[in-house]
């Protein structure tokens, strides 16, 4: 006998890709369990089960950059109650330093979601109830039939895990141009942020050169990321969804003059902000 969760929960955040660098993620989880039948005529309590994964995922992936400790593209230094991750992808570098409960150190070669979700597994296995005879857990991202993107950011002002300076989503945009949908800009602003880390032009510790270099201290501990600049996109407020849908307003009435604008940026699924002018 077997029970499933379809779509538990969302995860939100970042990993680390040998090839693309830094990509921010989101990740809709699901569960099947098998087991023998208890006297209640159940495999186990449903709600028990639920609340112990979803309370997993919230603390060890959501809202962390997740570092693949086989790869041979990362050298992992250890400062104390910090991190410090250098990552080489084609020619180039990223380095971060974060508490190390900002990271989620996977022991696996390539960060995806079946090798996600099997090592999520190995870890789930000892919190669940002894009856169940196997766990399985699946990751799989939104269906999405317009554009999207990846991006990390950090908001250092936040008083939760968003504070993190590398966590991110996987997101679309819609955008109206005088009341009517404009796939044209949507796919501009969808290549604009492909990949991107969205930067805090404040955050900056060091002019910017090929490498931009942020810096920050909130309650949970030092944050910095050094991001070579191609990949990085600079707005002068916060990076909240709210102030980068703003931040996007902003660009197309100043390239669009006289055009009246609607603006949906997405944070992830089902979430985000919406401006119009």
């Amino acid at each position: 006998m077997h029970l499933f969760v379809d779509n538990l929960i969302n995860v939100d955040f970042s990993y680390l890709h040998p090839a693309r660098g830094m990509l921010g993620e989101t990740w809709i989880a699901s569960t099947t369990m098998a087991g023998a039948l208890d006297p209640q005529g159940m495999i186990c309590d449903f709600g028990v089960v639920k609340s112990t994964i979803r309370n997993w995922l919230n603390s060890e992936l959501d809202h962390r950059l997740a570092v693949p400790l086989r790869s041979p593209n990362l050298t992992l230094e250890e400062q104390g109650d910090h991190l410090r991750i250098h990552w080489r992808y084609g020619d180039r570098t990223l380095n971060c330093l974060s508490p190390r409960s900002a990271i989620a150190l996977l022991d696996v070669e390539e960060i995806t979601p079946e090798l996600a979700a099997r090592w999520s597994c190995e870890q789930l296995r000892a919190l669940l109830p002894g009856s169940l005879l196997s766990l399985q857990l699946e990751f799989a991202t939104e269906a999405i039939s317009g554009e999207f993107y990846h991006y990390s950011h950090g908001l250092k002002k936040h008083g939760g895990n968003c504070q993190r300076i590398a966590h991110g989503h996987r997101s679309t945009i819609a955008i109206w141009r005088n009341g009517q949908r404009d796939s044209g800009l949507e796919q501009e602003w969808a290549q604009q942020f492909r990949d991107i880390y969205i930067g805090t032009r404040e955050d900056l510790v060091a002019p910017p050169t090929d490498t931009l270099e942020f810096a920050y201290q909130t309650p949970q501990g030092q944050f910095e990321l050094s991001m070579p600049a191609p990949n990085c996109y600079l707005i002068d407020s916060d990076t909240t969804v709210e102030l980068i849908a703003a931040h996007i307003l902003q660009q197309l009435q100043q390239n669009h003059p006289g055009d009246l604008f609607r603006v949906k940026a997405f944070e992830g699924m089902g979430k985000g902000a919406i401006v119009e002018g």
